[in-house]
């Protein structure tokens, strides 16, 4: 019942100037009957505003349809000796592309944030780290990598993905896949790096890398078998609605920082400066449980954000099919929980149970699914969709029609900081010895700046 008044008390504060001129507005409505008077008018500004957002849609994919995109092979060096520190710089330095775009640039010519997918797949247990970018911005890419890591070796890739033709009965491949979300507010980090203590740049045989499960795992896939995992992001345009404003919107820093002040507010109290009468200030004593989560939040903002959206995939020959790594491969992210704060868990399954736990789809549903799925690992997928995906997909269109009619995937998106980001994406360090892991087998050396000419 508290939580039904605070959402009433809430949308009061936000909506009370609409409240406040619609109620009189439709009262001279009704006293003068100009009822199909004001329906004319709203359908007039209905199949505007309609029109606008097919406009935008279309210039958009239009725009998007003339990227030239690469893939990017990175080949880590056989002795990285550098914390995941160096590849949080990288991703800030190389991937951060936020930029205010004119009205010109993004309402007629379609203009929209560039987005990369961070890769990692493994080919019948050869593990590779990809990046697929616009071609426009392989050079600051190849230049930032080297600027943190010199031995490794950056090429032009063709695209793994593309060996699996269809997912069908009359294809010989099977496939399962499934995208994450977090189980808390974007507010809550997930385990970092700097929480196993990697930020400290400790010995290699004391070395506990959240990485190193994922590694060995796409690592042990066995021939005709294949393991891959993208996290796609772009700078972070995720926006709020402001509280008590009809229009104001605010972005997820402030967010979280609304999120923080509520979770402080029962332990706040306003008092009287013992020193100074008339002045009162606010005072907060926080408890040892949430300490950690104050402190974990306001690390999280303080720095850059990317919208984030995670998706894996396992594919294998139908006579390899191997109902096991099927199931590991949705476990690879649990050494990044931390119940206290946040962790990621999966939705979006290719499975049976993807409508209805109750009622499970068909084989040949689940195939199309997986199909489904992996077109969008292909077009590396989570912004910018389709209309009619956008139109007709499960939160939309609820159980039983979604099941009915096949109602596309729903994406997730959130934001996760550069340091997250570069918790989940590094090169792991010596200690793990993963002989499937392609590295760079000797270092590459400038030549002597004293050779006679």
């Amino acid at each position: 019942m508290g939580k039904i008044v605070e959402h009433i008390e809430n949308a009061i504060k936000d909506y009370w100037l609409w409240l406040f001129i619609i109620f009189p507005l439709g009262y001279f409505v009704y006293q003068y009957n100009l009822e199909k008077d004001v329906l004319s008018v709203l359908g007039v500004f209905l199949l505007g505003y309609i029109t606008w957002k097919l406009w935008v849609h279309y210039v958009q994919q239009s725009f998007i349809a003339g990227i030239d995109w690469v893939l990017l092979e990175v080949v880590p060096p056989r002795d990285v000796l550098r914390s995941p520190k160096a590849m949080e710089l990288f991703i800030t330095n190389a991937l951060y592309h936020w930029s205010n775009k004119g009205g010109l640039e993004e309402y007629w010519q379609g203009a929209v944030w560039f987005w990369f997918s961070l890769e990692i797949a493994s080919i019948e247990g050869q593990v590779h780290f990809y990046i697929r970018t616009p071609t426009r911005l392989r050079s600051l890419i190849e230049t930032q990598m080297y600027a943190q890591y010199p031995q490794a070796q950056v090429k032009v890739a063709e695209d793994y993905t593309l060996a699996v033709d269809e997912i069908s009965p009359k294809s010989a491949w099977m496939g399962w896949g499934c995208e994450f979300v977090l189980e808390k507010h974007e507010a809550y980090p997930i385990k970092t790096y700097v929480d196993y203590g990697l930020d400290k740049d400790p010995k290699e045989e004391v070395k506990v890398d959240p990485i190193s499960p994922v590694i060995e795992f796409f690592g042990s896939i066995s021939k005709g078998e294949q393991a891959w995992l993208q996290i796609i992001i772009t700078p972070s345009k995720k926006e709020y609605h402001t509280h008590g404003t009809m229009f104001g919107h605010h972005d997820w820093v402030k967010e979280a920082q609304n999120k923080l002040e509520k979770i402080l507010l029962p332990y706040s109290s306003t008092r009287e400066w013992a020193d100074q009468k008339g002045r009162f200030g606010t005072e907060v004593r926080v408890p040892g449980p949430l300490d950690g989560v104050v402190k974990a939040i306001s690390s999280k903002i303080s720095k850059i954000g990317f919208d984030t959206g995670i998706r894996v995939y396992y594919v294998a020959k139908k006579e390899t099919w191997s109902m096991n790594n099927r199931r590991n491969i949705r476990l690879i992210f649990r050494q990044y929980a931390n119940p206290q704060l946040n962790s990621l868990s999966r939705t979006n399954s290719t499975q049976g149970d993807a409508y209805s736990g109750w009622f499970p789809a068909s084989p040949k549903t689940v195939m199309r699914l997986a199909d489904r799925m992996l077109t969008e690992y292909k077009e590396r997928a989570f912004f910018h969709h389709p209309l009619r995906q956008q139109l007709f997909n499960k939160n939309r269109v609820k159980w039983p029609f979604s099941a009915l009619f096949l109602a596309y995937f729903h994406p997730h998106t959130f934001v996760l900081n550069v340091e997250e980001l570069a918790t989940l994406w590094h090169f792991p360090g010596q200690i793990l010895k993963v002989p499937t892991l392609e590295r760079i087998e000797s270092k590459e050396a400038s030549p002597p700046t004293n050779l006679p000419t």
